[in-house]
């Protein structure tokens, strides 16, 4: 899987804030639900509470205030049954002491008008229409009745707010009926001023539906409002609630009268809601940012663990051999993994080493085979210049040349040993170059130029002999002229310096990286670029071949390693 591929997936820190959020908003949202649900059922059972109370007070007031009226009325009829004069003494101190009484009328058989008691006032001559009193209703009524409120109009240039009581006689007399009327002020000024919510108020209906008193009379008028009150005759006492208005209705005591309160849903119950909304809106947005803060402070202390730890392991990946790890602190789950990584790390980078050492060792084993290959051609076209020698009769020649070949073998082979004394390779390098010399009848002339301090330090066997072979074969075998290889040996600091010159046809730059990368095309022993990677594999990559050359002017091969010596490299 690439990483690419990898990093598309989630973290595990968005997935648990994630969970955490929404899990507290689901939370939430069910639990504002419900609560809102039950905080508007008891707001309306609350506005109903207050408006019943409400009604109910009103309704206790009406009442006291028709018992009041009745008492009076029985005061009046007790006078009524007196002598002129007594009765009209005691229904002066009445109303001299009941200053709310309007008038006291008395009416014949036939409904007509006989006295008015009255302070100060004298009724009408002429009364075009008395609403004090109706013919029809007392003939109806088998006891004492009660008119709606109305305008008092039986005196000049006084109409006042009245409700009037009206009571048969005894048929003793010439009146069949006596009135009382009752200021109606004091009662409409009270339900004036019940308030249920800012819109709310109160109104008085008989027991058929038709209106007694309303504080927003003249809107009724004028058709400007309506109330339906033929409906609300049909309900029981208590409160009835629709969408919009909460209807509170209870029963005045001693009369058909019913009290009716109207408040309104949305000043009640819809603005404390939405009161209520908008504060649950509010705890909730500041449960869900404390939830998401805390979640983030969580996923913080789960995540840089883990950041650390991914960290590692892509600089595992780009670098595994100069890797180093930490471990990484957190949770005790992050720790172990990080534990496990740990020991993979150090697994992996053994593992590493081992094929790398593999490696190494297999490549010198392949090396050590190659210095071991004598190249047939050369072997045979020495041999035959030494018969060749000697059946010329140049005894001397043909000896020092089996002399210089015993040394090349003795040397190549040097007990096993991988490094021998620079001495020794200057020794090979010579023997190689003395044989090639008689093989190609002086062509060519070489020369060595050794520090001596250089002799002691340990060199890698065979080095010298593959580059002048290639600066022989290459450089001077198609040179007209004499050739000439200087073979120079010295100190740079720490490290031994080998430097092999020709002055043979040169080499272009694209030949010399052919050579160092994958070696000449014709193999010739053990080739330039083998005598390179075993010293790079030997002392590293600091150390190897460097090549110079120039076409017809000749080819210079630097060879840089450092010094050694017996005992500080044994393991060589």
């Amino acid at each position: 899987m690439s990483k690419n591929n990898v990093q598309t997936g989630l973290r595990i820190t968005t997935i648990l804030v994630a969970m955490v959020v929404g899990v507290v908003a689901i939370t939430l949202c069910c639990f504002l639900a419900l609560f809102l649900n039950r905080y508007q059922e008891a707001m309306v059972q609350n506005a109903r509470t207050t408006s019943v109370q409400a009604v109910s007070q009103v309704s206790t007031t009406v009442s006291n205030y028709l018992s009041d009226m009745r008492q009076a009325m029985e005061l009046v009829e007790q006078s009524m049954s007196e002598t002129d004069e007594s009765r009209d003494e005691l229904l002066s101190a009445f109303l001299e002491f009941r200053p709310d009484v309007v008038a006291v009328t008395s009416y014949s058989h036939d409904g007509q008008l006989l006295q008015c008691w009255s302070p100060d006032r004298e009724p009408k001559d002429n009364i075009l229409q008395n609403l004090s009193f109706d013919l029809e209703k007392a003939q109806a009524s088998q006891g004492p009745y009660m008119s709606a409120p109305h305008v008092e109009s039986i005196f000049e240039g006084y109409y006042p707010w009245v409700v009037t009581m009206t009571s048969r006689l005894p048929q003793d007399g010439s009146a069949a009926w006596v009135s009382l009327d009752l200021s109606f002020s004091s009662i409409s000024s009270y339900m004036n001023n019940v308030s249920i919510g800012q819109r709310g108020y109160c109104f008085l209906m008989d027991g058929d539906g038709n209106m007694v008193y309303h504080p927003q009379q003249q809107l009724l008028y004028s058709g400007l409002k309506s109330e339906d009150t033929a409906k609300l005759s049909q309900m029981e006492d208590g409160a009835w609630a629709n969408d919009t208005v909460i209807y509170s209705l209870t029963s005045v005591e001693g009369s058909d009268w019913r009290v009716v309160g109207v408040s309104y849903v949305d000043e009640l119950v819809n603005r404390n809601v939405s009161e209520m909304v908008h504060l649950s809106l509010l705890i909730a947005a500041m449960v869900l940012l404390a939830a998401l803060f805390t979640s983030w402070l969580l996923s913080r202390l789960l995540s840089r663990p883990l950041r650390s730890l991914e960290s590692a392991m892509e600089d595992f990946e780009s670098d595994a051999d100069h890797f180093d790890y930490y471990p990484v602190g957190g949770t005790r789950e992050v720790q172990e993994l990080s534990c496990s990584f740990g020991h993979m790390v150090m697994r992996i980078q053994q593992l590493m080493n081992t094929v790398r050492e593999e490696e190494v060792n297999l490549r010198k084993t392949e090396l050590k085979a190659l210095q071991a290959q004598i190249n047939p051609h050369f072997l045979y076209n020495t041999l035959d210049s030494i018969a060749w020698m000697c059946e010329q009769g140049r005894n001397a020649d043909a000896v020092k040349m089996v002399h210089a070949l015993a040394r090349l073998f003795r040397i190549s082979i040097s007990k096993g040993h991988e490094l021998i004394p620079i001495s020794r390779e200057i020794e090979h390098a010579e023997s190689y170059l003395q044989i090639q010399k008689y093989r190609y009848k002086n062509q060519f002339t070489y020369h060595f130029h050794v520090d001596p301090e250089c002799l002691h330090y340990l060199c890698n066997k065979i080095t010298l002999q593959p580059i002048i072979e290639n600066a022989i074969n290459h450089g001077l075998d198609l040179l007209v002229d004499e050739g000439r290889i200087d073979v120079y040996v010295q100190q740079d600091g720490d490290d031994i310096v080998f430097r092999v010159e020709d002055n043979g046809v040169g080499m272009s730059q694209e030949q010399i990286v052919a050579i160092l990368e994958h070696g000449p095309k014709e193999r010739t022993g053990i080739g330039i670029r083998n005598v390179n990677d075993r010293l790079q594999i030997y002392f590293g990559k600091e150390y190897g071949l460097t090549i110079t050359s120039k076409l017809d002017v000749g080819t210079c091969v630097e060879i840089r390693m450092p010094k050694l010596w017996e005992g500080n490299y044994e393991g060589k």
